[in-house]
């Protein structure tokens, strides 16, 4: 279906994000082609010297609708739409004086940006673009003919593409740029929808859309033989996708997994804290009065898995902290941010991906999440609540302890985050032994008295660490097993959700114990 290239003699301008637009059509009169604008962009033209022909001339009726109709007329859309291969097409241009339009120059009202400015309904409503919306489709729907640009970063390409074309835009970059106009209308108009539906309080509409900007095609997915990248959408929230990359190469499919895991969890806690992630699941975590503390006292948990892991920071990164961390291989670090002093000590292991969010994101914000399946998708809102002191629910004996409820808090926090089935001992707010992703739950709690025991033998330690450790399970406790491997090594207090049909007896395992149980009535399954 291909054509030969034909120069470019006549181009629309009407863009709502004016950046680099005047060299760009300074670029277009040098080469002889006559530009067509409107409103706004027609005024930044003129005001630059430029010759443009206003749409309401072309249109011969002027715009209307507080601008809402103004190209939206068989004059502009018939020289956007007529196939020049088509001599009824050409004759009907030429019965009703329309001529050709070559070049679409658009961009569209900046919806997502008004909406997170927090503006009015009205206001939202007015920044939905209908006429640009109109153009670029139908200009990208007769790509073999015309040409449309929607992204001022594409300027300096098509310039160097007429260049090279004698004035003409080839046949593949016509497609290419057709190709990124229809992306551009359909993540605008998911935009839209989702804001309705949330206007509206549609959790899960009907029919629902999302879309992403493309931030690099990874290397390959999570093995070799797999394609892989990552897209950013309009979420604002802080995090791997938004992350200036201060040095290291680039990053791979599995560490922007395991990356955003670790700095969700370290989201989590308004103290200092730390955070190792290996293969998606924490294998260390802990607050301090400091991040050094919190570093050491993280990275005691499980040394071993900690190599090659991925460190996640809360606060500013320090030169002492990243002197620390830079002692053992490690693949990401990321923090808010980061001091000279200490980016300086990782310019020194130039393999250290060293990323910088310039925030953190809020555990709390509501917000979806997505998982693929055979022919769709599911969807639910973020687990976006954690633990409270006053949410727990002693049904033991004995009550715990101030310095106990402290670690139950923080032990159910970090299990939210680990692969379920979840077991995780801490003391003193630091993870002392953590148990991931077992079929059963009295596996997990095995899994987390070995991982403790390694800890005990890798510090020398006279007995394990889970003596005097708390134990937290992101679901209840089917059978009283998994709590009876807790207990067996030593655990003071235990916190889960509850429900289960045999609660009395793991209740009473715990009181024949003398150990306190809180019930929280919150599981947090992680598939």
């Amino acid at each position: 279906m291909g054509s030969a290239p034909r120069p470019v003699r006549r181009a629309l301008l009407s863009v709502s994000d004016k950046a680099g637009l005047v060299p760009f059509a300074r670029e277009l009169v040098r080469r002889g082609i006559a530009l067509v604008s409107t409103g706004g962009t027609a005024k930044a033209l003129a005001d630059a010297g430029l010759k443009v022909t206003e749409v309401a001339t072309v249109t011969r009726f002027p715009e209307m609708l507080d601008g809402r109709v103004k190209t939206l007329h068989p004059a502009i859309h018939g020289g956007l739409l007529a196939r020049r291969d088509r001599e009824d097409h050409l004759a009907a241009l030429a019965e009703h004086g329309i001529g050709e339009i070559d070049l679409l120059v658009c961009n569209l009202y900046p919806f997502a940006q008004t909406v997170g400015s927090g503006a009015s309904r009205d206001d939202c409503v007015e920044n939905i673009d209908i006429g640009g919306v109109a153009l670029i489709r139908a200009a990208a729907k007769n790509h073999e003919f015309v040409a449309v640009v929607t992204d001022p970063g594409e300027y300096d390409a098509v310039i160097a593409e007429m260049e090279d074309q004698g004035g003409a835009i080839g046949e593949a970059m016509r497609r290419v740029l057709a190709a990124k106009a229809f992306a551009l209308t359909a993540a605008y108009d998911a935009a839209i929808a989702g804001w309705m539906a949330k206007e509206e309080g549609i959790a899960f509409p009907e029919r629902i859309a999302f879309a992403g900007r493309l931030v690099e095609v990874t290397r390959y997915g999570e093995n070799p033989h797999q394609t892989g990248a990552v897209y950013r959408t309009d979420d604002k929230r802080p995090g791997v996708t938004s992350a200036r990359l201060l040095q290291g190469k680039e990053m791979s499919y599995n560490n922007y997994a395991d990356t955003d895991a670790a700095f969700e969890l370290v989201a989590e806690f308004a103290e200092p804290a730390v955070v190792i992630v290996k293969h998606a699941n924490p294998c260390g975590v802990a607050k301090a009065v400091d991040l050094y503390t919190a570093w050491e006292r993280a990275l005691a948990c499980d040394p071993v898995s900690a190599f090659g892991g991925i460190v996640a920071v809360n606060r500013r990164l320090d030169a002492a902290t990243a002197e620390d961390i830079a002692r053992i291989f490690v693949e990401v670090v990321i923090a808010p941010e980061i001091d000279g002093a200490a980016a300086a000590v990782f310019a020194r292991k130039r393999l250290v991906r060293v990323l910088v969010t310039g925030g953190m994101p809020d555990p709390a914000a509501a917000g979806l999440t997505f998982r693929s399946l055979a022919g769709g998708f599911l969807v639910q809102g973020r687990d976006n609540v954690v633990a409270a002191p006053d949410i727990l629910r002693t049904v033991s004996q004995r009550a715990p302890t101030a310095a106990e409820i402290a670690d139950l808090i923080f032990a159910d926090t970090v299990a939210k985050h680990v692969k379920s089935n979840a077991i995780v001992f801490a003391k003193d707010g630091a993870t002392v032994g953590i148990g991931a992703g077992q079929p059963s739950r009295v596996d997990s709690s095995k899994i987390a008295v070995a991982k403790a025991g390694d800890m005990q033998k890798a510090a020398g330690l006279a007995e394990s660490p889970v003596k005097g450790a708390v134990m937290a399970s992101d679901a209840f406790f089917p059978f009283a097993d998994g709590l009876e491997v807790g207990i067996a090594a030593g655990i003071t207090a235990v916190i889960q959700p509850g429900g289960s049909r045999r609660d009395d007896e793991v209740i009473a395992a715990a009181d024949k114990a003398g150990i306190a149980m809180v019930f929280t009535g919150l599981r947090h399954f992680r598939h």
